[in-house]
């Protein structure tokens, strides 16, 4: 579900994991207080309540140690797990200090465990040049440094962002398929190992399909191609920023990550995979932000105002801009002087040409770093919402609504479920995160019931209204965690044809859904749609090993594979997995065959 493409917004604010080298046995004491400028008053950052756990036991995985935590008490806001030690970072200084109490001189496993204060991490760009000053100062030229700029004068600007955001743009597009294609292969063959490592009964089956398919866990279909390969998204994030060309309040992608030292952007005039309409809006307001008195937001000193502007389009020509603004210590009357000057500009002014058709002030907090949704959003002209067109159906969009960011790609993505997915009049279809409902309003006319859960309330909202604009009386939708509201939805449906699609974000579904799955033996068949099949690796890993005390239930065994490109001229695409229950005659069979056959035994590698 999560937008796998090139995302032209990287991340703003410093990193906030550290690495052995910053730790200190006070992190009150700072040797340069210039390379943590981005610790300030009234700015939140958890860098500043860190500890380091020292002494931990051998061979522990990073849930092994949240579980010891929570198991405690102890509610971190980051984790990161390096050899023997780690770095935890807490809210606030209540929550750090009672860390440090309750774990310092504790037994895990046969180890005492110590505790000590951990000081921030530098500051990217700061470390940077102070690294450059130093070596200026040798007489020693940065070498890596030299030689990205000499690469970077060698290259025109053009060049250098479409290797970021679009990496594979001077690659030839079969060959693009066929590397996706080559990349699923190398899933579904880790997953056929992982799954004779936990789920032994399944070895006589999967020694068989395994020789039928490339060691795969099950045949993989050819992969479904983009209708259209560029000017595609129908959704962008542009970084505002000091501009790659030394123009100050640029709109476009960031030449590099924060964490590698780079601020520098690039206007998208010529990133292939954006849509005109939406370089026209970035265009317009790259000239009413450069008419303002507002400077671009640092994320190196948290100063200034003018942040990201995300723009969404659609296929019936609108336009939805949402300009991202912190207000830092503005007065009232000076921001809605600046969103009346903003609603003139694109209504009266020079940009009412710019094709938008909503336009939103969104206003950003200092470091609390809320939800997207959870920001305040306010209309500032035009109207709310804009629609687009899907496989014949019409769907509302709000700002913060998740849609798939390639339209004429999700119509060949859901077509596929549809195809898969053995649908009729007596089905019932769950829709796990979806968004807007698109999936399952898709299916809508061809089923039951459609039941979709979702965790965003405008999105649920949308999916709502959409179902009344076609007409649909045999949908609901749900909202909350998917982990919190599915089990019950599941256990409350008596259809005898139950499937559920699940369309999750980036990092897969939560543990808890998986469990609920495996739990609800009525539920026979689910198609999984991964936007990022190594990431939810773990969760076809649990559907698919054998039952025990914390799963229970029937295993599933993937059938059918396919990948669906929704992100050309990039490595992103979307995978899509059909796994069907096994029942008792098979598994007995399988419990049969593992007792006739034990030599299958060590093929499960």
């Amino acid at each position: 579900m999560a937008d796998s493409s090139s995302s032209a917004a990287s991340e703003a604010a410093p990193p906030k994991e550290c690495d052995a080298t910053d730790s200190t046995n006070d992190a009150n004491t700072i040797s340069d207080p210039s390379m943590y400028g981005y610790i300030k008053e009234d700015l939140f950052t958890s860098e500043i309540f860190k500890v380091e756990i020292q002494n931990l036991p051998r061979f522990i995985g990073f849930n092994d140690l949240k579980k010891f935590l929570a198991k405690h008490g102890l509610n971190p806001h980051k984790v990161k797990l390096l050899s023997r030690f780690a770095f935890v970072t807490f809210k606030n200084e209540e929550e750090r200090d009672k860390a440090m109490k309750m774990v310092h001189g504790m037994q895990w496993k046969g180890h005492v465990l110590s505790v000590k204060l951990a000081k921030p991490k530098a500051d990217p760009i700061q470390r940077k040049r102070k690294q450059e000053e130093g070596e200026g100062a040798r007489g020693q030229p940065p070498s890596k440094r030299g030689e990205s700029d000499e690469k970077g004068e060698e290259e025109e600007l053009s060049v250098q962002i479409a290797n970021v955001v679009t990496p594979l743009w001077n690659v030839p597009y079969e060959e693009q398929l066929k590397r996706k294609e080559q990349e699923v292969v190398v899933v579904l063959q880790r997953l056929a190992k992982e799954i004779g490592s936990t789920n032994k009964a399944m070895l006589p089956w999967l020694f068989d399909v395994k020789g039928k398919h490339n060691k795969m866990c099950c045949p993989l279909e050819t992969i479904r191609p983009s209708p259209t390969q560029t000017n595609y998204r129908n959704k962008c994030e542009f970084i505002v920023s000091m501009g790659a060309d030394g123009e100050d309040k640029t709109v476009g992608f960031r030449l590099g990550k924060y964490k590698g030292g780079s601020c520098a952007v690039v206007g998208p005039a010529e990133a292939c995979h954006v849509t005109a309409e939406a370089k026209k809006v970035a265009h317009e307001f790259q000239k009413f932000i450069r008419s303002t008195p507002y400077t671009v937001y640092s994320p190196e000193t948290y100063e200034g105002h003018w942040k990201q502007l995300t723009v969404r389009t659609t296929r019936t020509k609108q336009a939805m801009a949402m300009a991202f603004f912190n207000p830092q210590k503005l007065e009232e009357t000076e921001l809605d002087e600046l969103k009346s000057s903003m609603k003139k500009y694109f209504t009266d002014g020079e940009g009412k040409d710019s094709g938008i058709t909503s336009l939103y002030f969104i206003r950003e907090g200092q470091r609390q770093s809320p939800n997207a949704e959870d920001l305040p959003c306010e209309l500032v002209a035009g109207d709310g919402y804009i629609y687009e067109e899907l496989l014949g159906l019409k769907f509302r969009i709000s700002p913060h609504s998740f849609f798939q960011v390639n339209t004429a790609g999700a119509e060949v993505l859901y077509s596929a479920v549809g195809e898969w997915a053995q649908l009729d009049q007596d089905s019932t279809v769950l829709d796990v995160c979806c968004g807007t409902g698109t999936i399952g309003m898709s299916l809508a006319k061809r089923v039951k019931k459609v039941v979709g859960i979702e965790l965003c309330q405008a999105a649920v909202e949308d999916a709502k209204v959409n179902a009344k604009l076609n007409g649909l009386t045999n949908v609901e939708f749900h909202c909350g965690k998917a982990e919190d509201v599915f089990p019950n939805i599941l256990n409350a449906l008596v259809s005898p044809k139950i499937t559920a699609i699940v369309d999750p974000p980036r990092a897969g579904l939560h543990s808890k859904v998986i469990l609920a799955i495996r739990r609800a033996e009525h539920l026979k068949r689910l198609i999984y749609v991964a936007c990022n099949a190594k990431a939810a690796m773990n969760n076809f890993i649990d559907l698919c090993r054998a039952p025990s005390n914390r799963v229970h239930g029937a295993p599933f065994r993937p059938v059918r594979a396919m990948a669906v490109d929704m992100f050309p001229q990039t490595m992103h695409y979307e995978t899509v997995l059909l796994f069907e229950r096994e029942d008792n005659s098979q598994r007995q069979s399988n419990n049969q065959e593992e007792t006739v056959c034990p030599s299958l035994k060590p093929l499960q590698n």
